[in-house]
């Protein structure tokens, strides 16, 4: 199986069965580094063979941990998954034991890749983020009502020189000196 990922992508979920046993998953997530701190191997990325992902946006946990929610509950009320779009796999999901893995759109900022999951994974489904509806509020003004003008020309903005404006602050110095001199001997 192999999974495109463009680089536009946004809002999409995929979730990843992990086969496997509970005691051997610390070592299916973890690194192992050289004396140079160059990675050597990482189990989790052998298996979802990507090319880049930012670790913040994966999720690697028990199903169990989601208790009365239920994965199919976490889909919806954690990621966002539209529960239309949950519902047609609710069974297989709520079927779902042991470990899961939740890759995020966000875990490949932007970079362009073919992901080839293998075992221990088990691809499960891909869902897409449910947007927020869009809502448009009136606008306060009544001069903001009415059709946006099409034609015509927009007017000039008022000119400013730069020589003026610089001539003018150096002016202003002297008198910001004075007043500052005299507020602290009227202080002291």
């Amino acid at each position: 199986m192999h999974v495109q990922v463009s680089s536009s992508e946004r809002g999409l979920v995929r979730l990843f069965a992990v086969d496997v046993p509970s005691e051997e998953i610390e070592a299916f997530q973890s690194r192992t580094f050289d004396e140079d701190g160059y990675q050597l191997f990482w189990p989790l990325k052998e298996a979802l063979g990507f090319t880049y992902l930012d670790e913040d946006f994966i999720e690697l946990f028990p199903v169990s941990d989601l208790e009365e929610m239920g994965l199919t509950g976490y889909m919806i009320e954690g990621l966002g998954i539209a529960h239309n779009d949950v519902a047609e796999d609710a069974a297989r999901l709520a079927a779902q034991k042991g470990w899961v893995l939740i890759v995020l759109s966000a875990a490949f900022d932007g970079v362009a890749q073919t992901l080839s999951p293998k075992a221990p994974l088990r691809w499960i489904g891909t869902y897409k983020e449910d947007g927020a509806p869009v809502h448009f509020e009136p606008l306060p003004d009544a001069s903001a009502k009415g059709p946006a003008p099409t034609q015509g020309t927009v007017p000039p903005a008022p000119s400013s020189n730069p020589h003026l404006t610089l001539l003018l602050a150096i002016l202003a110095l002297p008198l910001v000196a004075l007043v500052l001199g005299g507020f602290l001997f009227w202080i002291l």
